[in-house]
């Protein structure tokens, strides 16, 4: 469930009624958009209203006329897919501005510099949108907009999104402990334990997340771990 102070109305006008429910505005969105969520994780409360604001219920006679049923979450599936989502001018602007960090967040994670094999600050990848002036539709999935956003910005910086590989060697004293939360970081996709108890490893993970990568290692083995970048 959505707390009521998260949540915005879905309006339908049908069969001469107004049907509202009240739902988190980015799940109703995904939801129109065809992605497979669970309305209990949208909805903020499972009724529908005639007048949300006021806490007016729609009648019983009134549901059954325009859906068939008086089952909230069948009646709400429908609200939010045919109907129309209000968000306040307020809302949206911290709508879209969300949606705008979202896509930035994604692309520092996932993207490098291919000609210094290293990653973009934020603040980097922020400027070049806004140079781009990268439009942020909130009707469109985080997905969509990084792909137009990186259509955008390519022309005005070095940008690709990357894979890398890295290795680690972890002393004894570190490996039982450091293991966990390493191979979890990316894909293991090698590794081997040696026979004085020290660990090695390959992990493959976003470029633009080495240096994430990289202080966790350093944090678990106190700065131990050897590391080396593997190239293809």
């Amino acid at each position: 469930m959505v707390r009521l102070e998260e949540a915005v109305p879905a309006r339908l006008k049908t069969h001469g009624t107004t049907f509202e429910v009240l739902v988190e505005p980015e799940g109703a969105h995904a939801l129109r958009r065809g992605e497979d969520l669970s309305l209990e994780d949208i909805l903020a409360v499972e009724d529908v209203f005639e007048n949300a604001s006021r806490g007016d219920r729609s009648a019983e006679e009134d549901l059954l006329k325009a859906f068939g049923t008086t089952d909230p979450l069948s009646i709400a599936g429908t609200i939010i897919k045919k109907g129309e989502i209000s968000l306040t001018a307020e809302q949206r602007k911290r709508f879209i501005e969300n949606k705008r960090l979202q896509v930035i967040e994604v692309i520092a994670r996932n993207a490098i510099n291919p000609q210094t094999k290293t990653p973009h600050p934020p603040a980097r990848i922020e400027a070049a949108m806004k140079e781009a002036r990268v439009n942020i539709d909130p009707a469109k999935s985080t997905d969509e907009l990084v792909n137009i956003a990186m259509k955008a910005i390519r022309p005005l910086i070095p940008i690709r999104f990357e894979e890398i590989e890295v290795a680690v060697k972890v002393s004894p004293e570190y490996a039982p402990k450091a293991y966990g939360e390493i191979s979890a970081f990316g894909k293991l996709t090698r590794e081997a334990w040696q026979n004085n108890g020290s660990w090695i490893g390959v992990v493959k993970i976003p470029a633009g997340m080495q240096n994430e990568f990289y202080a966790l290692v350093n944090r678990l083995t106190k700065g131990e771990a050897e590391t080396k970048l593997l190239k293809h």
